[in-house]
């Protein structure tokens, strides 16, 4: 095996060293040729030996001497991680046959491959060599808290699709480790899917991490082509706080050349720290089964027993929040012209999506600019799971016409309590909805088993 590296420049990180410690920085470039051998066993039951040669990376090494003592060599332990990967390159070859021939197999073998190796090295994980004798359990990587994460839904999603369209799914990780990754359920032939699923996440350096989301078209035995992928830093989260967040897709994090528009996602983050107090209070103990925007709400209407934490061999107890929707529709502003005399007679249709309970509004004739002011009631079983859609349509005597449509989940009107605002019309050329929102809650606690 032959090994190249050396290093291109060293630094002293004052603000991660603290009064105990030394964090150093290093640009460093390696080169290597050696002889590794996995052997993958496929989905199909074929067990391919594969060979990796030619490795090579360049990046920023993080190396932390901690604690500093006084015997020599002055500190206790060293932990190195890479702290910037650059580049990192290598080559695959399936020993006695020619990788390429198998569809789908090389390109998912090299990320597999790439995604350990970054991972078992890459910031924050540490690797520890003790130099003295101690415990050096501090430097360990250790979670600092939780990320929960609302799939909502995406819009204008690239067609990958000859025929129909596109079968979009969303795989959602802060580390592209298997057993870290979340994947989200296929929505058949649609470029806008309404996915509404909850994932949770462990947080190890908010200050470091990244939520990474990949939109796939799903081939089903064919593998899945990648339609965008988006990424957002944990920083940009405050803790305890709710974010609403549209990210724009593009085709690779790293080198952005390809300007083409492939769509958004839309996310719902919550970022809850071990150990601190959030600015919404959670009245529930930790270990009942809470789904993600749970942990931000109050609850004026629980009872003392139904929060004190649950004994052994208890039945454990899921939250169901449960209450009345109150939407009043105001009025619609700068609607497209959809009639030839340049009008439109325009409605809406409110739905909720869980539990398929529609209302409409009455037609206002011949106007871009309607006024309703008609107030609507809706019972909630499952507050947190169900969503609002709103849908703007042209009413004709022989057809009616869609126009856009509004997908809102509930989780402004539960934290808020009230509120009322413009929404933007997707699909439609121009347009608004002004809308007041009102939130009557009934806390539900339901026993479910245990396995």
């Amino acid at each position: 095996m032959t090994i190249c590296q050396y290093s291109l420049g060293i630094s002293i990180v004052e603000s991660e060293s603290g009064a105990d410690g030394i964090t150093m920085e290093m640009d460093m470039q390696w080169d290597g040729n050696p002889n590794i051998v996995l052997n993958i066993n496929t989905k199909l039951g074929v067990s391919l030996p594969v060979q990796v040669k030619d490795i090579g990376f360049t990046g920023v090494f993080r190396l932390i001497f901690k604690p500093l003592v006084a015997q020599f060599p002055c500190f206790g332990a060293v932990a190195y991680s890479l702290r910037e990967k650059r580049y990192l390159d290598f080559t695959l070859k399936v020993i006695g046959g020619d990788l390429s021939s198998i569809p789908g197999v090389s390109d998912a073998i090299e990320e597999t491959i790439r995604n350990a190796v970054e991972d078992s090295i890459t910031w924050p994980v540490r690797n520890i060599v003790p130099i003295l004798p101690g415990d050096y359990s501090g430097l360990e990587l250790k979670p600092v808290g939780t990320l929960d994460v609302k799939l909502v839904q995406a819009k204008e999603l690239t067609n990958k699709d000859i025929i129909g369209k596109s079968d979009p799914f969303a795989v959602l990780f802060i580390r592209p480790l298997p057993d870290k990754t979340k994947r989200s359920k296929t929505i058949d032939n649609q470029l806008n899917p309404i996915w509404n699923e909850n994932f949770e996440f462990i947080v190890e350096d908010v200050s470091t991490q990244h939520l990474t989301i990949k939109v796939f078209d799903d081939e089903g035995v064919q593998g899945a082509e990648l339609i965008g992928c988006a990424q957002l830093a944990l920083k940009e989260l405050e803790p305890g706080k709710v974010k609403d967040v549209w990210l724009k897709l593009v085709k690779d994090l790293l080198v952005q050349r390809d300007n083409k528009y492939r769509g958004q996602v839309q996310l719902e983050l919550l970022y809850n720290p071990y150990g601190t107090d959030s600015t919404f209070k959670n009245p529930f103990d930790a270990d009942f089964s809470l789904t993600s925007l749970e942990k931000a709400l109050k609850s004026p209407n629980s009872e003392t027993e139904a929060l004190a934490p649950e004994k052994p061999g208890q039945k454990k107890r899921e939250v169901i929040v449960r209450g009345v929707l109150s939407v009043l529709v105001i009025s619609g502003e700068n609607l497209p012209p959809v009639d030839f005399n340049g009008k439109a007679d325009p409605f809406v249709v409110l739905t909720m999506k869980k539990s398929e309970t529609k209302s409409k509004t009455r037609v206002a004739n011949e106007t871009l600019n309607p006024v309703w002011n008609q107030t609507f009631d809706f019972v909630v079983e499952d507050a947190l799971h169900e969503m609002l859609i709103i849908e703007v349509w042209d009413h004709d005597t022989f057809r009616k016409e869609k126009i856009g449509r509004i997908v809102m989940t509930l989780t402004r009107v539960l934290l808020e309590g009230e509120f009322q605002d413009n929404f933007t019309i997707d699909g439609a050329k121009s347009g608004n909805l002004h809308l007041h929102l009102k939130w009557s809650p009934q806390l539900v606690f339901r026993d479910r088993d245990t396995q």
